[in-house]
């Protein structure tokens, strides 16, 4: 047994293959080794191919085609006609909510074998992956429930002689760009949304991440959504296939997750088509403990906030800032709830921490600690590669006294670190936490209601978590401000991202 202060996820060689021998023997039915274009599992063109490997491991899972632009074309022509055809454009709104209901269900019952080819692709816990699936799949039944509610207007008209009408309708075809991290939920939360507006889509999933993507668009398939009206072309060929997506007349919209970087590089080659465009980029979320505060609840928020997926979520709480009064308390006790979790590879039960995705994720995690260290920083806890669970493995991290010059300080952190500042005063912190172009999500606990409004109303981010470190839900609005994002997910505002606002005059009435 290991002597650390980290309990880790220890087995013999025996159980793990009879595990992954298990895992892959249940995961066979959704498991796919094709894209999907037109109603088909394909190839790519020029038969090539790349491996999807576990993380935790570094075995490979599978292959999956390695298509370029040229296929990518004609998954946006199979994505355009079914459009125009009568398959797609002429169902009504009830019907199309009746098809996103069957493919929620199919989800729903399948949900366990999907988390397990989550967790093998993603490296995340097998529990999260289970609590992913049921996220993810409430964005079906909230869109198969919001198909049915687009509603148009009627408009007083300034003269007697005329009615105005306002109507919505669909902008046609949606590329759809997803991250890794979310390999389902960032699916359904677009792909849900614009097919009960009455789009067609083309899926893009990460590379890291394609066979969660291509076991749900199989239950699609199952569920009776007609050919075409879903395309998923899975690719390492990122840059120009997101450049012709972009670039396409035949596509009015793109919907993409990812960073801030990649994001704007996006932004700028749609502006050529002038096509409608969808955000949601990197956040920096400030994570704030005010002396008021529950210490309990805020450790709790903390560990939910900060330490799901390893980390690596877009709104994972990012710079802790800590007022003085409740300082050591809530490190002593943050630093015992962090020692305290079971790492190891993710289809084990009581697996609360993975693996990084991969080896570039894990270098920057590397670089960042290093460079902390060099600026005088201080490691309470971890700090170091788990070298004996995998490649990967990296162990849940807390440091303070975080100054400026630090990267960590400026810099999203996509890992298990948390960076920690102590404040004085409420103006401080705000002022601190609102030093950054990002505004995903901020947190911050305070018992004090007049300072609740305050702080909820400054921070400037477009998701605020109050004595909450989990806010996602399909009944919310997902978005941030700044260099985090443009546009809306989930809740009924994700439906505008997916539609034209039509106008129509009709004119020289005859009421008499």
């Amino acid at each position: 047994m290991f002597r650390t202060s980290f309990t880790r996820v220890i087995v013999k060689h025996r159980h793990q293959f009879s595990v992954v021998k298990t895992l892959q023997r249940t995961m066979s039915s959704l498991l796919q080794s094709k894209a999907y274009i037109n109603g088909k599992w394909v190839d790519a063109a020029d038969g090539g191919v790349f491996e999807v490997k576990n993380p935790a491991n570094g075995k490979i899972i599978g292959n999956v085609p390695n298509m370029t632009v040229a296929d990518c074309q004609e998954a946006i022509d199979a994505a355009k006609h079914a459009f125009h055809s009568n398959d797609w454009s002429s169902l009504t709104a009830k019907q199309r909510s009746a098809l996103l209901k069957t493919w929620f269900r199919l989800i729903e019952q399948n949900g366990q074998e999907i988390a397990e080819i989550m967790t093998a692709e993603s490296g995340k816990p097998i529990n999260e992956s289970k609590g992913e699936v049921l996220y993810g799949n409430s964005f079906l039944e909230w869109f198969a429930e919001e198909a049915r509610r687009i509603y148009g207007e009627i408009v007083p008209a300034p003269v007697t002689n005329r009615e105005l009408l306002v109507m919505k309708q669909p902008l046609g075809v949606a590329a759809l760009i997803t991250p890794w991290n979310f390999p389902l939920a960032m699916i359904t939360r677009k792909a849900g949304a614009a097919l009960a507006a009455g789009c067609t889509v083309v899926i893009k999933p990460a590379e890291d991440t394609p066979l969660t993507c291509l076991a749900v668009v199989k239950l699609a398939e199952d569920a009776g959504i007609p050919k075409g009206v879903i395309n998923v072309v899975t690719t390492k060929k990122a840059a120009p296939i997101g450049e012709l997506l972009c670039k396409s007349h035949d596509v009015g919209t793109i919907s993409f997750t990812g960073s801030t970087e990649v994001g704007k590089l996006l932004y700028r080659q749609c502006a050529d088509t002038v096509k409608r465009v969808s955000l949601e980029l990197g956040g920096n979320a400030p994570f704030i403990v005010f002396d008021s505060a529950n210490l309990e609840k805020a450790v709790d928020g903390a560990m939910a906030s900060k330490f799901r997926n390893c980390g690596q979520t877009c709104v994972s709480a990012n710079r802790f800032f800590v007022q003085e009064g409740i300082y050591d308390r809530f490190i002593s006790a943050l630093k015992q709830r962090i020692e305290a979790l079971k790492i190891g590879s993710g289809e084990f039960a009581d697996t609360q921490i993975g693996p990084l995705v991969n080896e570039m994720q894990f270098n920057k995690i590397t670089e960042y600690v290093e460079d902390a260290r060099t600026n005088n920083a201080h490691v309470l806890t971890g700090g170091k590669r788990l070298s004996d669970l995998g490649e990967l493995f990296y162990a849940p991290t807390v440091i303070t006294d975080v100054g400026p010059s630090a990267r960590i300080y400026t810099e999203e952190v996509f890992g298990p670190i948390v960076s920690v500042i102590k404040f004085k005063t409420e103006e401080e912190a705000l002022e601190k936490a609102n030093q950054t172009r990002r505004g995903l999500a901020g947190y911050f606990f305070s018992e004090n209601l007049q300072q609740v409004f305050r702080v909820a109303k400054r921070l400037e981010v477009g998701m605020v978590g109050v004595n909450e470190g989990l806010i996602s839900a399909a009944e919310a609005p997902f978005g941030g401000v700044k260099e985090s994002g443009i546009g809306r997910e989930g809740c009924h505002y994700g439906i505008d991202e997916y539609v034209d606002v039509k106008y129509v005059c009709m004119g020289n009435l005859n009421y008499n």
